[in-house]
């Protein structure tokens, strides 16, 4: 269809006469919602896990998204529950002081109705997402952490309000020293903040996760330049794109769909999918990728593959599947509530009914309180507190020394890693080509063939030529006057300064100018062994000198990888470059395993081979062509200094981009992991001990009495000792 040209039905064009096309409607996507935990439950509409209690995700990424729903509810409700439960939390504390100084200061009276008022809403409003999943656990039979938080927090506010406003139930043996009955609205109103401080970090960190995706989304040009039947040429909306439609491609644009080149040359930036840095060269007949980046020429192109076909497309969806792939720490949660909540229950009721049937007078009320104190006593503040609080101190412990942690899922997972798969350029490397050395020609110098080269490549934006112009720059040379420059694709360069015709490229071009090379056959075979890219340097007609660049690999990564072997941990090579390159690092690093020329599928089934063989696998790398295989990973591993798509995929960013982090990193996960099995045997500890107790266990032979005062404290005892632990590892040394 020409442009301009519409018709309401099927027509001619009035221009040249060919069938108008009908216009392609962009298709409307029809969003499904999944849980990050059980796969399985898929629905039409945002909600929450019935298994879990975990928000629903989406299953596709949408390209804009809004505002998470529940982390805007969330962070709501945590802002409210801490401006709350901080003056609630000094106001009970105050009185641990000699001589009761808030108390007296505003009477037992006044001061409990403060308590009761601060503690309503936190325990009400701001806890009522946890009331409903807890209930909703119960109605689907799925007990789980949200059981166990709904019960501990109505337990210790309703026994409370109870206490507070009907102290006449309870019998003497539970008052103070003033016959007050105890209330504990501080410990209900904390643990509901604690609690919802961890629900907003980990919605932060969910968030992040889609951000990877987001990335992925706005590297995607949204039009096309379409060459119609007629010859004319205009913009439409990438989904309206269709198999066998002809493209053009402009300098600097981003190809719209897979295809092939039909007419003209250029270099095309894939570094998205291989990583690479130096972009390739494209003639008729090459297959070029969609939304990587054209640099310099304009072609025509042929649409083989269009919507989700593409690559692009294809690693957007690979990306998503293996972040829903992973099972989060939640799991071991979920399990030791599914035993817990109901084994403390019975356990209560036991009680009460034992009490009621044999206790001393008044039984009724002392069935009450016995299973009030079996629940305080069990309420899961220590149990919560165990990993989230080593979690947090070993996330601050590695921000220091440059390590991002996305979540408590990274730091757990890291520990148990066997096998490593490295990407080459940008991780092992510094992801940039450089100057490595120059051979010159008698009678000239390195300075007159560096001034040569650059002087040429001032006409050039291909990274070999930033690569020689800083290698000037260091030796702070001056460049000459360029004219008549062109730039051969796939050759090399050509161009004048002054009376001298230069020219800088391989043999090709050397061969097609008449330039004799053949001496320089042997030198350039060692540099492409060794890994380098080498040109050579013509001034008129003669060839003088051999410049190659190279890739260099970064100063701690020898040692980086020494280390990790020494932690037992197999290291793999996987890149897109070519396989001379590939074996000089590898044999450089001692590396035994190397894979050469991967696109992003085959490095993912890397990962998926060797998880099948029972490795732990972590992917360490730092471009788009990574994100799959580090989303897949049993731990990705990202370059502070490479893509945002690369770090949104990772479950672990060094911030310097430098592998010796890694090795702390490591140490730091086996450190927390020891530390939370710590606090979980405080947390049971406590639990173990206390609730027989509480139970009314050694009435009967010591005539000792558990009041809910004292499970309180036993309870704030065990949080005290959990947190006191999980700060140690501030101070841990993790060497570099």
């Amino acid at each position: 269809m020409c442009p301009g040209v519409e018709s309401a039905g099927p027509a001619a064009c009035p221009k040249c006469g060919m069938a108008l096309e009908p216009e392609r409607p962009a298709t409307d996507i029809h969003i499904r919602y999944t849980c990050p935990m059980h796969p399985e439950v898929v629905q039409d509409e945002p909600g929450d896990c019935p298994k879990c209690g975990m928000a629903l995700e989406p299953v596709q990424a949408i390209p804009e998204p809004e505002p998470n729903p529940e982390l805007v509810d969330m962070s709501r409700r945590f802002w409210v529950s801490a401006t709350l439960a901080v003056p609630l939390f000094l106001l009970s504390m105050g009185d641990m002081l000699p001589g009761r100084p808030v108390s007296s200061m505003l009477g037992h009276h006044a001061r409990g109705w403060l308590e009761f008022l601060l503690a309503l809403p936190i325990c009400t409003w701001a806890a009522w997402p946890f009331f409903v999943r807890g209930w909703n656990s119960v109605l689907n039979r799925s007990l789980n952490m949200f059981s166990l938080i709904g019960l501990g927090v109505w337990v210790a506010f309703g026994y409370s309000t109870v206490a507070w406003l009907a102290p006449g139930l309870f019998p003497a043996s539970f008052r103070g020293h003033g016959g007050e009955v105890a209330v504990y609205f501080e410990a209900a109103g904390v643990i509901v903040t604690l609690i919802l401080l961890g629900q907003v970090l980990e919605l932060r960190a969910r968030e992040r996760t889609h951000g990877a995706l987001q990335a992925l989304l706005q590297l995607a040009p949204i039009i096309a330049r379409k060459l119609t039947p007629c010859g004319h040429e205009r913009d439409i909306p990438l989904d309206q794109v269709a198999v066998g439609d002809r493209l053009r491609v402009r300098p600097g644009e981003k190809i719209p769909v897979d295809g092939v080149l039909l007419e003209g040359d250029s270099h095309v930036d894939e570094s998205m999918l291989t990583g690479e840095a130096i972009p390739v060269a494209k003639i008729p007949g090459a297959a070029v990728a969609a939304a990587t980046m054209n640099i310099d020429g304009t072609f025509v192109m042929e649409a083989r593959k269009v919507g989700s076909d593409t690559l692009y497309a294809r690693v957007i969806e690979m990306v998503g599947q293996a972040q829903r792939s992973r099972a989060p720490i939640q799991r071991v949660a979920d399990t030791v509530a599914a035993w817990f909540v109901p084994t403390v229950i019975g356990i209560a009721l036991v009680a009460a009914a034992i009490w009621a049937l044999l206790g001393p007078e008044p039984r009724g009320a002392h069935a009450i309180i016995i299973a009030v104190s079996v629940l305080i006593i069990a309420c899961p503040c220590a149990l919560g507190l165990a990993t989230p609080i080593s979690i947090m101190t070993a996330t601050a412990r590695g921000a220091s020394m440059g390590v991002l942690f996305r979540n408590a899922e990274s730091i757990e997972a890291l520990r148990q890693i066997d096998t490593l798969i490295v990407d080459k350029t940008g991780t092992l490397t510094y992801g940039r080509p450089s100057l490595v050395s120059m051979e010159t020609a008698r009678h000239v110098t390195e300075a007159e063939l560096l001034w040569q080269a650059a002087t040429l490549e001032q006409g050039s934006e291909h990274p070999l030529a930033h690569a020689i112009a800083d290698a000037a720059d260091k030796r702070e040379l001056t460049r000459g006057a360029l004219t008549e420059f062109r730039s051969l694709t796939g050759l090399g360069v050509t161009g004048h300064s002054g009376p001298d015709s230069l020219a800088l490229g391989n043999t090709a071009l050397m061969k097609q100018l008449g330039i004799e090379a053949s001496d320089w056959s042997s030198r350039l075979m060692q540099a492409s062994t060794s890994g380098q890219t080498a040109v050579l340097m013509a001034v008129n007609g003669r060839v003088t000198g051999l410049l190659a660049m190279a890739d260099p690999i970064k100063p701690s990564t020898k040692n980086a990888l020494d280390a990790l072997r020494g932690l037992d941990v197999r290291i793999i090579m996987a890149t897109g470059d070519s396989e001379e390159t590939a074996r000089t690092v590898a044999s450089e690093l001692g590396i035994d395993r190397f894979e050469a020329g991967m696109l992003p599928e085959q490095k993912m089934e890397l990962v998926r081979e060797l998880q099948s063989a029972g490795s732990k696998v972590a992917m360490a790398g730092d471009g788009i062509n990574d994100a799959p295989a580090l989303a897949l990973a049993d731990m990705g591993v990202a370059m502070g200094s490479g893509t945002d798509v690369a770090m949104e995929s990772a479950d672990i960013t060094l911030v310097k981009g430098d592998l010796e982090h890694l090795v702390g990193a490591w140490r730091l996960s086996r450190a927390t992991l020891r530390n939370i099995r710590q606090n979980l045997l405080f947390a049971f500890l406590y639990n173990g001990l206390g609730v027989p107790v509480a139970a009314g266990a050694l009435y009967p032979v010591m005539g000792i009495l558990l009041s809910p005062m004292i499970a309180a404290a036993a309870m704030s005892l065990s949080s005290v000792s959990v947190i006191s632990n999980a700060l140690r590892l501030r101070h841990l040394e993790l060497g570099r």
